[in-house]
């Protein structure tokens, strides 16, 4: 199998260049940055080109220690030690913050946001900042959305063609409730599993399917557990930019402009490598895993299927908010 990641050299090159050897000076700022990611993904790859962005236009007045692969624990740990400053830097999925900022579970509601050109109308835009600034109480300062692409579904029982494919499939899913309402919604059964146990979960037949970028699919190797990869596009799998209140009000104006930066930055990296790895990846795992597009028609079945979910959550990430967001993508309300 040849490998479509190609990046890992470039990794090394940016992890031993921040060892800072031959640096005479300590820093005066040292951040930790910690994700649940392999480091060879988009947003892994994203979060070293942070790193060394950071030290380099700090002059060595920052020093970013990157823990990739879930080394302090899964984002909902990560999330809770940013909040108590034991992490300062993190890129949780939004789905997770909606455990502890309910607002921020608009965007995962299911077939809502379902083209890169609403990505950037939304989540760059006015909404996607006043979303942002919701984590202010939660003891975190945003800083904007990396992602890793649109969330798909795979699965040991049949393909995905409609919604009512799902009927009695033990899904996996993150540990949020918007994803847990989606899946129950469409008849699946849904479990939350934290996302280092999916492999040996689907492997075991504990879980039946999960879903994903195909980024994430390829480096945890889901397709030699999995039969059917279904190209559902049903949510953007955003990442929200995230540091401890404290920690960045501690920095001066001049280093809070390095991190700004490198955070936009670093969002596109994100992006950039996701949509250049996605076409390969589908032409490297075509003869592992059984691959089908739901239909235009189809498309609309699974919309008209979700609309439970987004009046069940309507009132949570508030109306206004979701309005805001039909009016951005198009959608009738």
């Amino acid at each position: 199998m040849k490998t479509i990641f190609t990046r890992v050299s470039l990794a090394t090159a940016i992890a031993a260049a921040s060892l800072g050897i031959g640096q005479v000076q300590a820093a005066d700022y040292n951040f930790s940055f910690a994700h649940v990611l392999i480091e060879d993904t988009s947003n892994g790859q994203a979060a070293l080109a942070f790193k060394k962005e950071v030290e380099e236009k700090s002059d060595g007045r920052i020093s970013i220690n990157v823990l990739p692969a879930a080394q302090v624990g899964g984002d909902v740990e990560i999330i809770e030690q940013i909040q108590m400053g034991l992490v300062d830097i993190g890129i949780p999925p939004t789905a997770t913050l909606g455990n502890f900022e309910p607002r921020m579970q608009l965007l995962d509601l299911p077939f809502l946001i379902s083209s890169y050109e609403d990505v950037e109308a939304v989540l760059d835009g006015d909404v996607g900042r006043e979303i942002l600034d919701t984590l202010e109480d939660d003891n975190m300062h945003a800083f904007n959305f990396w992602g890793a692409g649109f969330r798909h579904m795979t699965n040991n029982v049949r393909a995905i063609e409609t919604p009512e494919d799902l009927e009695a499939i033990r899904m996996r899913t993150m540990q949020a409730p918007i994803i847990i309402s989606t899946y129950e919604n469409y008849g699946a059964n849904a479990t939350a599993m934290a996302f280092t146990e999916v492999y040996n979960g689907l492997q075991q037949g504990v879980v039946e399917g999960q879903e994903n970028p195909l980024a994430n699919i390829y480096t945890m190797r889901f397709q030699e557990v999995q039969d059917y990869l279904s190209l559902t596009n049903h949510a953007y799998h955003a990442y929200a930019a995230v540091m401890n209140k404290g920690a960045w009000e501690s920095l001066p104006e001049d280093l809070q402009q390095v991190m700004q930066e490198a955070f936009e930055n670093g969002r596109d990296t994100a992006r950039r490598l996701t949509l250049e790895d996605e076409k390969a990846i589908l032409e490297d795992i075509e003869d592992e895993i059984a691959i089908n597009a739901i239909t235009p028609e189809n498309r609309e079945a699974f919309i008209a299927a979700s609309m439970p979910v987004h009046k069940e959550y309507a009132e949570i990430v508030t109306p206004d908010l979701l309005n805001k967001v039909y009016d951005a993508v198009g959608i009738e309300h």
